[in-house]
């Protein structure tokens, strides 16, 4: 079921997989659901690792045009093709400062209104996913001091329990921007740093109910970075 798929080099891994996996379904002519290549046949296929096939996954996930049945596999909800599987935005980031303060704005947006609706939708297991997100950002910070990744997984997590698929959608398509801040801006491994508590306590408003609190903790988290960002960049 493989043999339209070439193995990928070691450089950009995920966003070339994302191009080739779409370009896959579409050349191997897959209809709505159909199901797609197990993880271990799109990992022998393409040489790449786990993650880097469940990063696929997420992505094609977060965009509505897969599903994944505990089970039974991954299934395509819609025909797609690697020209249609990202949207058409143009992000020049320039200096390293305004890159990260210009997408600090359009997070500062989402994540204010997705933390809120979170506190409102989130089901028990929205819950239970976001505190197995925060416990391993929490673990990889006191291990190695920070946890980028895994802060934006953290994030996501959120963005899922507004029950509402664009908020995912978005931040896919802007995966590359939103990446600036964890890459070591400045050369700074300590970046953000502060605001590290802060995600427990918005964790706590949000599985208590409470948007308002939910909406305080995610300003006061985006401070701490624009404050950072600034001081840093000075």
């Amino acid at each position: 079921m493989t043999d339209g798929l070439a193995r990928l080099p070691p450089a950009n891994r995920t966003r070339a997989a994302i191009d080739i996996v779409a370009n896959y379904i579409a050349q191997a002519g897959l209809k709505p659901a159909e199901r797609l290549p197990t993880e271990h046949e799109l990992m022998g296929a393409l040489g790449i690792g786990r993650s880097t096939v469940r990063e696929v996954m997420r992505h094609f996930q977060a965009l509505g045009v897969i599903e994944t049945r505990r089970g039974s596999g991954s299934f395509l909800r819609r025909s797609i093709s690697a020209a249609t599987v990202h949207l058409p935005l143009s992000f020049d980031p320039g200096p390293v400062r305004d890159g990260l303060l210009r997408t600090l704005d359009v997070r500062r947006g989402l994540e204010v209104e997705a933390s809120m609706l979170a506190a409102v939708r989130a089901k028990a297991a929205d819950i239970e996913r976001m505190r197995e997100t925060l416990e391993e950002m929490e673990r990889v910070h006191l291990e190695k001091g920070t946890a980028g990744r895994e802060d934006l997984a953290f994030h996501l997590s959120i963005y899922e329990a507004t029950r509402n698929p664009l908020f995912g959608q978005l931040l896919e398509q802007m995966r590359e921007a939103f990446e600036l801040f964890f890459d070591k801006p400045f050369d700074r491994p300590d970046f953000a740093r502060r605001s590290f508590p802060f995600h427990r306590e918005l964790f706590d408003a949000i599985q208590a109910r409470d948007p308002a609190a939910a909406r305080e903790k995610t300003l006061e988290i985006l401070a701490i970075v624009e404050e950072d960002i600034k001081d840093m960049s000075q």
